[in-house]
């Protein structure tokens, strides 16, 4: 067991919670949860802690339980897995009442090229329309992890963020995603403009959420492929990002509103079109 707060596993632990640059130059990310680690692929799991008090608890009760299966499938293909102090579990954790186990995976890897193509084959086999969203410069890990969540039911192919949109990495965000950080498609692109260009050149429109659209996001047959533009909560999208946009589209407003939360709006667009999609013949 681990004791020792300064013991260099902890100390690298924490880094890797505390510093997206220590993420992505590692290539790693930390999970943490009962839930988040049954359903974490083991082949990306590279460690497990666990806390005293849950350690116990599983190595002395029923070991049937999904956690000691995973635990036990994880020990099978080589994961180091150790037990630490009550200490040294919350000196690590990012959470005010840690769960009892934290690990550590491979960083996920998609290629936007893969991601059409796989999504333009399904659809020639029957499946429904291509549908992406592209996320500009969005700020609070809730919201995004809220946003791949809420993709993942609407079934969107993938999640396309601009270098300017909060680490996906962040410990908030994996927290919000509940599991659908490991199943939902997304990447980062360097030019959100490169980006719709190359979604266009694939006979994907791509629609921006935006104060200016002409017709409500209700009013439009999505019967093709189909990606939305969601800006900063704040500002909104960039105008030279906009003006790159097939189409604007509104969500009507009662009261004194302008616009909703990013995540709300985005999961109002995507699951108009994908209810569109299901009703295709």
């Amino acid at each position: 067991m681990i004791t020792s707060l300064t013991n260099m596993r902890i100390k690298q632990l924490v880094a890797l919670q505390e510093k997206s640059r220590v993420r992505n130059r590692e290539r790693l990310f930390i999970g943490e949860g009962i839930k988040m680690f049954e359903e974490a692929p083991v082949s990306r799991i590279r460690e497990v802690y666990l806390g005293e008090r849950l350690w116990e608890r599983l190595s002395g009760g029923d070991c049937q339980e999904p956690v000691w299966e995973k635990l036990a499938e994880c020990r099978k293909q080589g994961v180091f897995v150790e037990h630490v102090s009550e200490e040294v579990l919350k000196k690590i954790s990012d959470t005010q009442t840690p769960q009892g186990i934290l690990f550590v995976m491979e960083q996920f890897s998609y290629s936007l090229e893969e991601l059409i193509k796989e999504a333009k084959e399904r659809w020639e086999k029957g499946g429904r329309p291509p549908l992406f969203l592209l996320l500009e410069d969005i700020q609070d890990p809730g919201n995004l992890g809220t946003m791949l969540r809420t993709g993942e039911g609407a079934g969107v192919d993938g999640v396309i963020m601009s270098r300017g949109t909060v680490d996906i990495y962040n410990p908030k965000t994996i927290r919000s995603t509940m599991g659908s950080l490991y199943r939902v498609p997304f990447l980062y692109t360097d030019s959100c403009g490169q980006t719709i260009n190359i979604l266009r050149e694939s006979n994907i429109l791509v629609y921006a959420a935006h104060l200016k659209g002409e017709k409500y996001f209700d009013e439009i047959a999505y019967d093709g492929g189909s990606a939305f533009l969601v800006g900063n909560e704040g500002k909104g999208l960039k105008e030279e990002t906009a003006d790159l946009a097939d189409a604007y589209l509104k969500i009507p407003m009662a009261g004194k509103l302008e616009s909703l939360n990013a995540a709300v709006a985005a999961a109002l667009l995507l699951y108009q079109a994908s209810g569109y999609a299901r009703r295709m013949p």
